[in-house]
């Protein structure tokens, strides 16, 4: 593979796309960045403002974080961001995503992408070392694609993530994918995969040490980050404390160190944001992992900080197409399905469920904030039609349970579809669960609202969610149409051109109503004045390292 790069040929079709509107800022900045452009250097080749340094950050302090505290396990089967925030203290990721769009190495110093997106050149920091004092190298990046890519896993969402370079024989990674260099990590590819590099900086890709074992991982943290685990108690607390014995890499690095924090307290509160807001009065907390609906005006009240992003971040309504409802496969039945979508005002959810802080969407799981996204239209909405359906399929005393978690967001949405589904005559009611007991059965209750987080490409969410089998496939949906258009796509480098290919995966999701999606998320954080580094990431990052108070 020679130099420059697909990053550098790409880049005039980008900034031309950028010039004339085709590209937002965020787009473009992803692009770039994944196709192996620095991140200065994307800002500069699309002319736009460098972003400002961070202020300086007085050394030492405690922060106290609002945030669920979740038991943690095998990373590359997290399901949940907060599990991940923890243990970035000391597992950190080959790539990071950051809250601009853009991508840039971390234990990867850069990469370089051949033409077709099917050789990637995967350069390693120089200096990273564990924290047990053994040098980070070539063969740790090696060893960690063989970890991902073992289909055999359960939860694995890595080997849907990196599917490309999973041998659908063995279930395991392809031989002679990976092969290491001096000092970097080469990797050929069967067919184009131009999303590789985001699928890197994914929080279930966190990097691993060599006999890494997750029933010890808090005992026996080895890792490459700044931080080592104090103490974990789920639905309690978590603490992390730095590592003063560690010269960790991003020390002097611009950009990233010093980390100045003494130590990091996770605080869970329960899922009430009302429970956050009396934290903030009682000065119990000094930042919310997210803020929702009312209570970001309460938090502005009080003085703290605002922080809001747009976001691909949504929830769904999903029958589980294997799960039975009085011995029957309820959800497996279209017509089912469709009815549901058919009676749900998209609006009104947004409206009600989330007090229009967000976006309109159409059923179909890619957002426009997505560069790969193709736009189909709102969704139907027709109660009465929705209602002829259940009766011709004899099902109108049928009453569907929506299952929801009890917090801000999930549960009043689902208050909004239980009341529309009421509206059109059909019999619907909700049953709210608390946090632990929801999460430790989310992917099989026949009906329920999940959370899904943003991605960069909606490309990504797709293969994590709907492929036949793959690990996070909640809804049991299984179509082999589906699959075979999800390969056409992610072998497409371009996403103008993916986009064509998104618009068939999107249509079918429709056509099958496998989903009801009403919105796109705006997402919000609070902080004290004083807390740096606190701003809030689309998909829900705590980068640990960049957290302080102003000096």
């Amino acid at each position: 593979m020679s130099r420059p790069g697909r990053g550098h040929e790409a880049l005039p079709g980008l900034v031309r796309a950028l010039d004339r509107g085709g590209l937002s800022r965020r787009e473009f900045l992803t692009r770039a960045t994944a196709q192996g452009l620095t991140t200065a250097g994307a800002y500069a080749a699309g002319g736009l403002a460098a972003r400002a340094e961070s202020p300086a950050r007085r050394p030492g302090g405690t922060l106290r974080i609002q945030q669920e505290v979740r038991p943690l396990k095998d990373p590359r089967t997290f399901d949940w961001s907060e599990i991940a925030n923890v243990s970035r203290g000391w597992l950190e990721y080959l790539v990071e995503y950051q809250s601009d769009g853009t991508l840039r190495g971390m234990l990867l110093s850069d990469w370089e992408v051949n033409a077709d997106a099917t050789e990637y050149l995967l350069r390693l920091r120089p200096g990273v070392t564990w924290n047990d004092g053994t040098a980070f190298t070539a063969e740790d990046v090696a060893r960690m694609f063989d970890y991902w890519c073992d289909g055999s896993v359960e939860g694995n969402a890595m080997a849907a993530s990196l599917a490309v370079l999973v041998d659908p024989d063995t279930n395991r990674l392809r031989d002679g994918a990976v092969r290491t260099e001096e000092g970097a990590v080469r990797l050929r590819l069967p067919r184009s995969d131009a999303t590789l590099i985001v699928a890197l900086a994914d929080y279930p890709a966190a990097v691993l040490p060599q006999g890494f074992d997750p029933d010890t991982m808090l005992e026996q943290p080895v890792g490459t980050g700044p931080y080592l685990p104090e103490s974990l108690s789920p639905e309690d607390r978590a603490v992390l404390v730095r590592n003063d014995d560690h010269a960790w890499w991003g020390a002097a690095l611009p950009g990233w160190g010093p980390a100045t924090l003494e130590r990091i307290e996770f605080i869970d509160l329960g899922t009430d944001p009302a429970s956050w807001i009396r934290a903030i009065e009682e000065d119990r907390v000094d930042m919310l992992y997210e803020n929702v609906g009312r209570f970001i005006d309460a938090a502005d009240a009080l003085g703290w900080s605002r922080f809001e992003t747009p976001t691909a971040a949504t929830l769904v309504l999903r029958g589980n197409q294997n799960a039975e409802v009085g011995g029957h496969a309820l959800y497996a039945n279209p017509a089912v399905r469709r009815a549901l979508a058919l009676a749900v005002d998209n609006g009104v959810c947004l409206e009600l469920g989330y007090g229009g802080r967000g976006t309109l969407a159409a059923n179909d799981h890619v957002a426009p904030i997505q560069p790969d996204h193709a736009d189909l239209g709102p969704a139907a909405y027709d109660p009465d039609a929705a209602r002829q359906l259940v009766i011709r399929e004899g099902l109108l005393e049928v009453e569907h349970e929506i299952v929801t978690l009890d917090d801000g967001v999930a549960r009043r949405t689902g208050e909004a579809m239980v009341a529309l589904l009421r509206d059109a005559g059909i019999e619907a009611r909700q049953s709210v669960l608390p946090g632990s007991q929801f999460w430790s059965a989310w992917t099989e209750y026949p009906l329920s609202i999940t959370e899904w987080n943003h991605r960069p490409l909606g490309v990504q969410t797709l293969a994590l969610a709907y492929r036949s089998g793959a690990a996070w496939n909640e809804t049991g949906y299984a179509n082999p149409d589906f699959d075979a258009a999800l390969d056409r796509a992610l072998a497409l480098a371009d996403p103008a051109e993916r986009s064509e290919v998104m618009a068939e995966l999107q249509a079918m999701l429709r056509e099958d109503a496998v989903i009801v999606q009403p919105y796109w998320r705006a997402l919000f954080r609070h902080a004290r004045p004083d807390v740096l580094g606190a701003e809030m990431h689309p998909a829900f990052e705590i980068h640990l390292y960049a957290l302080g108070f102003a000096s």
